[in-house]
Order: C-alpha cells, then structure tokens, then sequence
C-alpha cells in the first residue's frame, strides 16, 4: 500500500519538528541533519570524514535525545577488541552460568569516533550488526533493536598509523557526509552559549523510538515508479562502466538510494520519488562506493567527477505514472 497524501504531509511535518529540535544543538547544519535523519529511517548508518571539533558527538546526543533513544560513543584505538564493541560472555561463578553482557552497539545510535583507527578485526565486529541489526557472540543471536544507527567518524587528515576501512564496510554505510565548520553567524553563536558544554541537554523529546520505527515503515510504502528505477539501474550500470573506476556502485548501493530517495520523498510531503531526488542524494549515497583505478587515480580522476559525468550523461524520466 502507497502512502497517502495526508500520511506523507504529517511525515513532512514531523521530520521538520525533529530537524529543527537538533538545530538546537548543532547549530547551523540543517542539511547535515537532514540526512542523519534520512539514513536513521531508512535505517541505515552514516559515515562523517570530518576533522575533530565539529559538532559529531553533539549530534549524536541530540539526535538520541530527540528520539527518546539510546546513545553511546566508542573511541576507536588500536588495542581496541571486538568483544569491546559487541560485548562479551562471562562465567559467573555464583549462578554457574556464562551471561552475556551486552557492548556499546546494543544502543539506538552509536558513535563510533575515529573508526580507522581500529584494526581490521574490530572494524569487522561492525558489518553483522549494520547490515542485519543484530550481534552474534558463541553462537547465540541478540538484536541490536530499533531504531539502530552508527554514526561513524574518520579524520581526512592524520593517516598514519589508521586502517583503511575496507570497501565492503563502506558498502555498509549509506550516506558519507561531512558536518564541516559552522558559517560565521552560527559561530558567534556558539562562541556566545561557550557556557553550555552540552546544548543536548536541554532538548526534550519530540517522539519515541517506537514512532521512529513507525515513520521509517511508513516512508517504505513511498512510491518509486518504474522509470525511476530503471534510471537508478542505468546510473549503476554506468559508474560500473566507467573507464576510470576498478568497481562502481553495487547492487547493495542502488538498494539504499532506493531506500534513501523513499525518505527523502516523504520528508518533503511527497508520495512519491523523483528523479531530482536521486540526483540529489547521489553525491552522499553513491560516492564512497567507488573505487577508483589505481592510475586513473594518479592522473587526478575522482569518484566525485565520475559520478558527476554519469549523472549529466544518463538522461533522466520526464514523465511519472500516477502513485
């Protein structure tokens, strides 16, 4: 069943309120929020390659505290475990029993800072609980909940001693963005509040996690024509095609835009997708996905420039069939 008109108007309306509660917080960077919110009901994760002191942890705080969710943050090292990230079982002698005691991720948002910091083993105990919202620890399958989300953080500039995040990780994350330094105004702002060390604390919650999970079923039941989808296939096939990359957007990648585009929709009182709206999301949804050819790389090539060509080469639908 497709969402109605009136049902995607409240949608519109109730995204608004909740991006204007964390604009609170996070002063200045309502696009920003606006995809965080996207990616948390289209239940996907979101990667920040940001440099430290931008806001991350206070948008992290916000958010949990506007959905009356859960929040944790994990500071990524190189001595860090994964049983650190997913939790650990333990013999209690009393009960003669082995309990599992649960990690950082069994929360509504989780803020993992400086994820290449990490080795590859611990950045793996993250792919389960991404893609399938649950943990397997000695066999035993726990559920991570709803709404789940991690927000990840890399700093672009200090790379020694990081591990690059593997390509099917960064499969897993549906929008790469970047907060970036508040504008001139919103920084006298702050510099005015320096008092408040965590403007979070103020907000009150708009809705619970429950209504949460309600919205992002809710957005699911937007309408994507057929035209639309055959123009994201096309947009695919071509970053696949492309000369200068080694591997484009996956199939995994055209089901997030797919999924993004539904909430993007929604957000803005429609029932239905848009081209514009995949043009729109594809520079944070798709981007990361690429991986470049090591010389066309050299030679100055970016994900950033292939996607661009493909967008303006690949002609979009005029038409849309009714919802």
């Amino acid at each position: 069943m497709t969402m109605t008109n009136e049902q995607a108007a409240w949608f519109a309306e109730t995204f608004e309120k909740l991006v204007a509660n964390v604009g609170k917080a996070v002063l200045g960077k309502e696009h920003v929020i606006r995809l965080t919110f996207t990616a948390m009901m289209a239940e996907g994760h979101v990667l920040f390659e940001d440099a430290p002191g931008t806001g991350k942890t206070s948008l992290a705080r916000a958010l949990a505290a506007t959905v009356q969710g859960s929040h944790n943050r994990i500071q990524f090292t190189p001595d860090l475990l994964p049983s650190d990230v997913t939790g650990v079982t333990i013999y209690d002698q009393k009960t003669q029993k082995f309990e599992f005691h649960k990690g950082p991720v069994f929360n509504n948002i989780v803020l993992a800072d400086e994820i290449n910091r990490a080795s590859p083993k611990t950045q793996s105990a993250l792919l389960e609980v991404m893609e399938e919202s649950r943990v397997t620890v000695d066999g035993t399958t726990y559920e991570a909940g709803r709404p789940f989300m991690v927000l990840a953080t890399q700093n672009p500039i200090e790379q020694a001693g990081t591990y690059r995040l593997p390509e099917a990780q960064l499969d897993r994350f549906l929008i790469k963005t970047s907060i970036g330094y508040p504008d001139h105004a919103s920084t006298v702002r702050l510099l005015g509040g320096a008092n408040l060390k965590d403007r979070s604390k103020d907000l009150s919650a708009l809705i619970t996690t429950q209504a949460v999970a309600d919205m992002a079923d809710l957005a699911a039941t937007t309408h994507v024509d057929t035209a639309v989808l055959e123009y994201i296939s096309r947009l695919c096939e071509e970053t696949r095609n492309a000369s200068e990359t080694r591997l484009g957007v996956s199939v995994r990648g055209a089901l997030a835009m797919v999924r993004a585009a539904k909430v993007w929709a929604a957000s803005q009182g429609r029932n239905f997708v848009l081209p514009d709206d995949i043009k729109e999301l594809a520079p944070v949804v798709w981007t990361h996905r690429l991986v470049m050819d090591p010389e066309a790389e050299f030679s100055g090539a970016t994900p950033e420039v292939v996607l661009n060509r493909v967008l303006a080469d690949v002609a979009a639908p005029q038409q849309r069939a009714s919802a």
